[in-house]
């Protein structure tokens, strides 16, 4: 079983950065596809960003493209998200979720933007942005 584990978030001014971190030990983590989402009060939970297991593969959102960059250091267990030129929308809960390698599902986007396709979720970290 792997239980990720996020940080790195906090309050930051608009057009500010932050990079979250995602951190889980075993050998499931560094053969799973991860996924960033995020939730904020009243929404559904929001796909952001995805990355192959070996790292070579990302998918976006809209939203997160041009803005956000999702990267995978197996070496450390531990997958970044990047998140630049912050807006007050970025404002949610962010979580990191594990797609183990045992559900053999492709690296596409209409599946790794479903919370449905990931078995293992962290807490969550707390990303304000203030205008």
């Amino acid at each position: 079983q792997v239980q990720p584990a996020e940080s790195g978030g906090g309050l930051v001014q608009a057009g500010g950065s932050l990079r979250l971190s995602c951190a889980a030990s075993g050998l499931t983590f560094s053969r799973s596809d991860i996924g960033w989402f995020r939730q904020s009060p009243g929404k559904e939970r929001e796909f952001v960003a995805a990355i192959s297991w070996e790292g070579r593969q990302t998918i976006y959102s809209d939203s997160a493209k041009g803005r956000f960059t999702i990267s995978k250091d197996n070496t450390r267990s531990t997958v970044y998200l990047q998140m630049n030129s912050l807006k007050p929308e970025d404002t949610a809960v962010y979580y990191c979720a594990v797609d183990p390698p045992t559900s053999r599902r492709p690296f596409k986007y209409d599946f790794v933007a479903l919370p449905a396709a990931y078995d293992y979720w962290g807490q969550g970290t707390q990303v304000t942005v203030s205008s």
